[in-house]
């Protein structure tokens, strides 16, 4: 997820305290006398120019050129006087800790898919509070798109009972929303959030019963972890049918022993397995982004999953040669 910085040019009460509450996780203030009435804000952090960060102004290619030669670990914001994009697509294919002086959400939506990558982080210099709280937007809604596939159901097969991994999240999700799981992190369904409402039980717009606990889910920067990995204040990923992810955090990871079901299919030529519950409430999701409940489930149905050919080490993609059955 991209950082959302506010650079305070003077003491501010009202601006810092909407630019907290629009989710910037720093605030930039030069002014030493004034940090810690900015900490009691909100639990936030204040960075100064020279201590926490370089800055360079760039006005041509010298300026970029220095910009480039910071150590890789050094944090360097740039401002670029008439905002082309040229020099920070030859800087973001230099260093990763990059981040851009914007003045607006156009630029902050330029700044953060620029080369497809972006830079780390928008760094806001505005004084208008609507400014910051579309920033906050674009930054909350940044999106990431995976190309999600078909996926025939080949078998599924009750295994009785095992422990599974409910997650619920501190946001609501939407009806073709949910979480991609699986056995394998090279081939994942997305399990449909608990939108739908039954004559048992209310809708959990903010759940995902992801599946049992040894399963692999997808985290933001291509990273994964175990499902009984997760705690609250983690962040996950939720994608909707059309491949359109956005971060959310979990507020609760519950583990229950359950009855079990495997469920596999094919992509591409690809298995594609999961261990879900066995229960009306746990839903696929098809294609058109209705969700289907595996108590309904049968060989033959299409269902949405997505696939990589790399393997993960720690959760992190790596190319080599994996086989997992």
């Amino acid at each position: 997820m991209k950082e959302f910085w506010y650079w305070a040019e003077e003491y501010d009460k009202k601006l810092i305290t909407s630019a907290i509450e629009a989710g910037a996780k720093v605030i930039i203030l030069n002014d030493p006398d004034k940090e810690e009435e900015v900490k009691r804000l909100g639990r936030i952090e204040v960075f100064k120019e020279g201590r926490d960060f370089e800055y360079v102004l760039i006005k041509g290619k010298e300026d970029e050129e220095r910009a480039g030669k910071y150590p890789p670990n050094v944090k360097v914001v740039v401002e670029t006087t008439d905002w082309t994009i040229i020099p920070l697509e030859n800087l973001i294919a230099q260093r990763e800790e990059l981040y851009a002086v914007v003045k607006n959400e156009e630029e902050a939506k330029t700044a953060i898919k620029i080369l497809e990558k972006g830079v780390k982080g928008v760094v806001l210099k505005s004084k208008d509070i609507n400014v910051i709280k579309k920033v906050g937007k674009v930054l909350e809604e940044e999106e990431e798109n995976l190309p999600l596939v078909v996926v025939k159901i080949t078998r599924i097969l009750p295994l009785g009972l095992g422990d599974r991994v409910c997650v619920d999240t501190t946001s609501l999700l939407n009806r073709g929303e949910g979480m991609l799981v699986g056995n394998s992190s090279g081939g994942m369904f997305l399990v449909h959030a608990e939108t739908e409402e039954n004559p048992y039980v209310a809708s959990r717009p903010f759940r995902v019963n992801a599946g049992a606990v040894h399963m692999y889910i997808r985290l933001p920067n291509n990273r994964t972890k175990y499902l009984c990995e997760l705690k609250a204040g983690d962040e996950v990923m939720v994608y909707d049918y059309k491949g359109r992810g956005r971060v959310v955090y979990v507020g609760r990871a519950k583990v229950e022993r359950r009855p079990m079901l495997l469920v596999e299919g094919k992509a591409d030529n690809k298995k594609i397995s999961a261990v879900l519950q066995n229960a009306e409430t746990i839903r696929l999701t098809r294609p058109d982004g209705t969700p289907i409940s595996v108590a309904e489930l049968k060989e033959g149905d299409e269902v949405l999953g997505y696939i990589e050919s790399e393997g993960r080490h720690f959760g992190m993609k790596v190319e080599e040669t994996i086989i997992e059955k």
